[in-house]
C-alpha cells in the first residue's frame, strides 16, 4: 500500500537544535489555544538540553507549508508491560489555526504511525482534553479509541518532592 502523496506545499521533517526557537513559539501557541499559558515554564535552554542534549527525552517533527513552519509534534517512547514492547507516545501535536483543514495534522499522524511501525511499537497513544470535541472527532475518524475508563494521574514538582521526602 502506497502512502497518500503529500501536497508539494507540505513538508514533514525532524527538528534540529536550530529549531528550538520555533518549537518554543509553537508550545506557547498550543498552550494559549488550550487556555494553559500560565503553565508554560519551558525556555529555549531547557528545550535545547531536553530535546537535543546528550540524552534526549523526546523527539520533534515539524510541519512546513510552502517553507513556513506551521505545526509540530513532540513524541517519545513509553512501555507497555502487557505487550512487553515499547510504544510511541504523542505529547503534543499542534497545527497553527490558519493552516488547519489542509491535511497537515493527518499527514503528521500518518508519519508518526509509520515511525511507530518501523520501531516495532505495540501502541501509539496520546491524550486529548475532554472539551476539545473537534480533535476527539478527528482522532476517532482516523480510527483512534478514546478510552473513557482511564484517567491521567499527575504530580507536579511540590507533590513529587513531598512524596520523595518520605514525610506523611
Amino acid at each position: 500500500m502506497n502512502p497518500t502523496p503529500l501536497p508539494d506545499e507540505l513538508g514533514i521533517h525532524p527538528a534540529t537544535v536550530e529549531d528550538v526557537g520555533i518549537i518554543l513559539e509553537l508550545i506557547r501557541e498550543i498552550a494559549a489555544y488550550e487556555k494553559l499559558s500560565h503553565q508554560v515554564s519551558a525556555e529555549a535552554s531547557t528545550l535545547k538540553d531536553s530535546l537535543f542534549g546528550p540524552s534526549p527525552a523526546a523527539e520533534v517533527v515539524l510541519a512546513s507549508w510552502s517553507g513556513e513552519v506551521v505545526g509540530y509534534a513532540i513524541y517519545f517512547h513509553n512501555f507497555s508491560t502487557f505487550e512487553g514492547k515499547r510504544g510511541l507516545y504523542l505529547e503534543d501535536i499542534f497545527i497553527r489555526p490558519n493552516h488547519r483543514g489542509k491535511g497537515i495534522g493527518k499527514a503528521m499522524l500518518k508519519h508518526l504511525a509509520r515511525l511507530a511501525l518501523e520501531r516495532g511499537c505495540a501502541r501509539f497513544e496520546w491524550v486529548v482534553l475532554d472539551w476539545n470535541t473537534p480533535a476527539i472527532e478527528f482522532y476517532q475518524g482516523l480510527g483512534a479509541s478514546v478510552l473513557e475508563d482511564w484517567k491521567v494521574c499527575r504530580m507536579e514538582r511540590e507533590s513529587i518532592e513531598h512524596l520523595a521526602s518520605g514525610e506523611d
